[in-house]
């Protein structure tokens, strides 16, 4: 028999010892570890390569709330380099908005016209489920472009205010983030793939202005325009509801 050096025992048993340390305090899983390495950045530089790998690409889903002026509006909108579209809802109303380049459509049922327009219900009938071509011109299309406007939305939103920190590892619908925050969260807080290209996946609006989700990066679709017989001319200026 092959006699053991007293020494060589007294190493293993103390490996054994620091792997079963390890597993029960958990310190020998790397967070990073197999991720595309932001998390180990500093809050700064992450918000920076967010911010590139949102615009590398054409395409994104993007839903939740948005608080402006004092009035949630629930979006679910895919965006594009062409334009947009999806669906608003605000004050129990929903409607579909449709931009192709420079021309804005809004969509909705004779109760949303109806309701938006006063009581004509012979008018709002004709609108009904119709494409509502919104002039230039009409508040409404500023108002309601800027939801169709991948670049514009993205330019606003994906900075946070204040200081930025990193607040540790998360997960966002089974994918690993790493989140990064203004303020300590008051300046809006952003969570930040690890896997892949660090994409924003999840975005809390500092001042309860609403939290959004990002998804779908990068995965085509196209818009077109509606056929003619889908189309109405409004010919004054929107409703304001």
């Amino acid at each position: 028999m092959t006699a053991i050096a007293p020494g060589r025992t007294r190493r293993a048993a103390l490996l054994t010892a620091l792997c079963a340390l390890a597993v029960l305090t958990g310190c020998s899983e790397d967070p990073d570890s197999g991720t595309n390495g932001v998390g180990k950045l500093s809050a700064g530089v992450i918000q920076s390569k967010t911010r590139a790998a949102a615009a590398s690409v054409a395409t994104v889903r993007m839903a939740g709330t948005v608080v402006t002026s004092g009035r949630t509006y629930e979006l679910d909108m895919r965006l594009n380099e062409d334009g947009g579209t999806g669906s608003v809802t605000s004050k129990g109303t929903t409607f579909q908005l449709l931009r192709v380049d420079d021309t804005l459509y809004l969509q909705a049922d004779a109760g949303f016209w109806n309701h938006a327009d006063g009581s004509d219900t012979a008018a709002a009938s004709k609108l009904d489920g119709k494409y509502v071509k919104v002039p230039r011109t009409d508040p409404a299309y500023k108002k309601f472009s800027g939801f169709t406007d991948k670049d514009l939305l993205l330019s606003g939103l994906l900075t946070l205010h204040g200081s930025l920190t990193t607040d540790g590892h998360h997960e966002q619908s089974g994918t690993r983030t790493i989140r990064i925050t203004g303020d300590k969260g008051s300046g809006g807080t952003l969570d930040v793939s690890l896997e892949g290209k660090p994409y924003p996946l999840r975005l809390q609006r500092g001042g309860g202005a609403g939290t959004l989700t990002f998804s779908d990066w990068g995965e085509d679709f196209s818009v077109a325009e509606p056929e003619k017989g889908e189309t109405v001319d409004y010919g004054k200026q929107l409703p304001t509801s």
